[in-house]
Formats: C-alpha cells, sequence, structure tokens
C-alpha cells in the first residue's frame, strides 16, 4: 500500500540511522594519520574513490527506468568524473604525475568491497538510498575532516578546491537522493529496503575505513 504522508517521517528516521553511524565515521577519520600520510597521498586515495564513483553511477544508467533517477545518476557520473580530473591535475601541481608508481598501482587494485556490493543491488529505491543519499553524506562528513587536515598541513589551495568544487557537488548529490527517495520510498516495503541499503552502505565504509587505519595508518581521506 502507497503511504504518501509517511515519507517524511521515514526520511527524518533515516538521517537519524545514519547520523549514529556518521558520527562514529567522522570521529575516527579526525584522528591523526601515521607520519608518512601526505596530502598527496589521500589525493591518490581520493582519484581511486572518484573513478570507482563516477563507475558505480553509470554502471546503474542503462538498467535503471525511472527517468528521472537516470537523468541524476548522468549528473552524478559526469560530476565525479570532473572530480577525478581536478585532483589529477592538483596532484601534478604537488609534483606527484598521473604516472607516477604510486598512482598507477592505487588505480589499478581490484574494486572496493564497497562498489562490488553496490553493484549487486537490484531495486532503484536501494540505488538511491546507498549511492546519493547515504554514500554521498558519508563523502561529506570524509570530506570535511580532510579539508581540516590540508589546513594543518598549509595545503589551502587543496582544501579550497575541496570547500568551493567537490564538497558543494557532493552536498547536492545527497539532496538530489532525498529528492528522489521521497518519489521512491512510498511503500514499507520500500523503505525498508532503503534502510537497509543505506546500513550496509555505512557497515561496509567503517569496515573498511578501520582496516585503511590499521593496515596502513591512514585516516583524514576524502569521500567522493
Amino acid at each position: 500500500m502507497t503511504d504518501l504522508g509517511g515519507v517524511d517521517l521515514f526520511l527524518s528516521e533515516l538521517d537519524a540511522q545514519n547520523a549514529r553511524a556518521l558520527e562514529r565515521i567522522g570521529a575516527a577519520a579526525a584522528r591523526e594519520p601515521a607520519g608518512d600520510v601526505t596530502v598527496q597521498r589521500l589525493l591518490v586515495l581520493a582519484l581511486k574513490n572518484e573513478l570507482e564513483a563516477t563507475e558505480c553511477a553509470a554502471m546503474w544508467i542503462p538498467i535503471t527506468r525511472e527517468i528521472d533517477v537516470k537523468l541524476a545518476l548522468a549528473r552524478q557520473a559526469g560530476d565525479e568524473a570532473k572530480h577525478y580530473r581536478l585532483i589529477e591535475k592538483r596532484l601534478g601541481e604537488l609534483g606527484l604525475e598521473r604516472t607516477a608508481p604510486a598512482t598507477e598501482s592505487a588505480l589499478a587494485g581490484a574494486r572496493s568491497p564497497l562498489l562490488q556490493w553496490l553493484a549487486t543491488l537490484e531495486t532503484t529505491v536501494e540505488r538511491v538510498a546507498a549511492g546519493q543519499f547515504t554514500r554521498e553524506a558519508l563523502a561529506v562528513v570524509r570530506n570535511d575532516e580532510f579539508m581540516r587536515f590540508c589546513e594543518s598541513r598549509g595545503d589551502g589551495a587543496t582544501a579550497a578546491l575541496y570547500r568551493d568544487v567537490i564538497q558543494p557537488d557532493e552536498k547536492h548529490h545527497h539532496e538530489l537522493g532525498r529528492t528522489l527517495l521521497a518519489r521512491l520510498a512510498t511503500t514499507e516495503g520500500a523503505r525498508e529496503q532503503a534502510r537497509a541499503a543505506a546500513r550496509r552502505t555505512l557497515e561496509l565504509a567503517e569496515e573498511l575505513q578501520e582496516i585503511a587505519r590499521l593496515k596502513m595508518g591512514v585516516s583524514r581521506a576524502p569521500g567522493c
């Protein structure tokens, strides 16, 4: 049964569910990274993230029936590709070229467990809840910490790139996800799919963040 009147309450509940996990993730992201972690190194990781975000949005376009969602995914894919190029340019300004071994190695790696899982989602409401509404909210939290890290290292130019260009795009993707969910999550079944997809997205993100911290000493990394 369709329940249009409960959409606002559902979105508020989903916000609250996500906020609890995002608070933990944000606190963990704020930890000081290992001594060899630099802005350059984190930007290399950002390239991989932006590439995966582009791939994720693009792979859903041809299998999505809803025109408004299809076009939103196309917009997002373009934005993430733009971010990739801007970060690539910034790395060049910092003296690290795209063909550097560290960059090539990062980009050549296998798809992340998060992207692999996102590729298994079968319904539009799950994809919007996981990809745009939740993953982009996660990106905003992580980018805030990354900008603080850049400022602490005296790299105002990279912080400005995120603050003025990348972060506004990520916020737009999240808000667009909210608008789309309001149209898609009109039954309790659809809402439960959205809750489960958002929850699993954050669980995987939290697990991967902890693995990166323990194995590589990486924290303060940006989102996508």
